[in-house]
């Protein structure tokens, strides 16, 4: 990915682990494909991902810091967390260069790799509806992963039949190409075609993954979701990544969360907002309504004199604090009053009574003001 990281999420180099975390989710409701057609949104979204990935993990995030991209990079084929442990390709690269000067009188010794290798960690991106996100539970996925084949317990051989040294190069896993030149001679040394660093080759493939030791299956999965997940939430599911080759572990799934919207309801934080219209006299006077919430209805009050747009609190029926599902947030309800454009004559004569009895002029508009002074104050 180009450019840094702390720039892409728009954030400076000593933000918090909030910071980092209120600004991934603003941009990753910004770009994500579902709500942004964009030519680049994508693109975009996998960045912001990356950022996102790296600085929200304190270890990873300090190899950024010193090292920057070279600190977090991850080798062919790894996904997240890798690390340095496999040196091979590096080595490798030394041994070529250095081999080159057989004129010198130098030597090489041919390295294989031929341990376990651990296998890729996969992504998979599940949408929630609004309360699935609120309140979690289990959900049932699908993913599609590599698995260790069966038939021949990821050997890649037929059953009965084993390996042999490779012909080509003699079990060592490279090839070596001298040339010579009036500087001296040079060598150069390339991964074996035959066994592709294997220096093993298989006999008989096995016939149901076809010599790969792996198989494309889609595996069912139930995960726990836990209460009050957002937007770019990460869960990590270990061992259900891709199966790992020559005995190494599986990877690992990391399922990123994305909530839709509700029609009545918004969040904001932990918060849970919504709106409900009474009528004017309702307002006035006062009453008890049942309103909708998460958990159901429940009986509110609105207060006599209750002006347009107050908020109303319902304590502890917003969102549980992830990791502490037993906190939750408060529900906020704004209070719209509708004001009636038409009233009956019967309604007219008792609204001019009360207007009267309130020293206002109920003339042409006058009625219309003494409603709007009202709830004015």
């Amino acid at each position: 990915m180009a450019g840094d990281y702390y720039e892409t999420l728009g954030i400076s180099r000593d933000a918090s682990q909030d910071e980092i975390k209120r600004a991934y989710r603003r941009l990753a409701r910004k770009y994500h494909p579902d709500v942004n057609k964009e030519p680049g949104a994508e693109d975009r979204f996998k960045e912001v991902n990356r950022a996102h990935e790296v600085l929200s993990d304190p270890e990873m995030r300090a190899r950024y810091d010193r090292f920057g991209e070279a600190g977090v990079a991850s080798g062919a084929g790894a996904g997240y967390g890798s690390d340095f442990g496999d040196m091979g390709g590096f080595a490798d690269i030394f041994e070529t260069i250095f081999s080159g000067f057989g004129g010198m009188g130098g030597t090489t010794s041919t390295r294989r790799r031929s341990g376990p290798v651990r296998g890729d960690d996969l992504r998979l991106d599940l949408k929630l509806e609004f309360r699935e996100a609120i309140f979690g539970g289990e959900k049932e996925i699908r993913i599609p992963h590599l698995e260790t084949c069966n038939v021949c317990n990821g050997t890649g051989a037929k059953p009965g039949t084993g390996a042999r040294t490779c012909p080509t190069c003699n079990g060592t896993g490279q090839v070596r190409r001298a040339t010579r030149t009036p500087f001296g001679s040079f060598a150069q040394v390339s991964v074996c075609p035959t066994c592709n660093g294997e220096g093993q080759v298989i006999e008989e493939k096995c016939e149901a993954c076809g010599g790969a030791g792996r198989k494309q299956e889609t595996k069912k999965l139930k995960i726990t979701i836990p209460p009050g997940v957002d937007n770019g939430t990460r869960l990590r599911v270990a061992r259900e990544g891709d199966a790992g080759s020559r005995g190494g572990a599986a990877g690992d799934l990391y399922v990123y969360l994305f909530v839709e919207e509700d029609a009545e309801f918004q969040r904001d934080g932990v918060n849970i907002l919504s709106e409900i219209t009474v009528s004017y006299l309702q307002a006035i006077l006062g009453c008890k309504l049942l309103v909708n919430t998460v958990d159901g209805d429940v009986e509110m009050t609105i207060p006599a004199g209750t002006q347009p747009n107050t908020v109303i609190k319902l304590e502890d029926r917003g969102v549980p604090r992830l990791g502490n599902a037993v906190s939750r947030g408060d529900h906020l309800i704004t209070v719209k009053v509708d004001i009636p454009t038409r009233i009956t004559q019967e309604e007219r004569e008792l609204l001019e009574q009360l207007a009267h009895l309130k020293g206002e002029s109920t003339g042409k508009g006058g009625l219309e003001g003494f409603l709007g002074k009202m709830f004015r104050g």
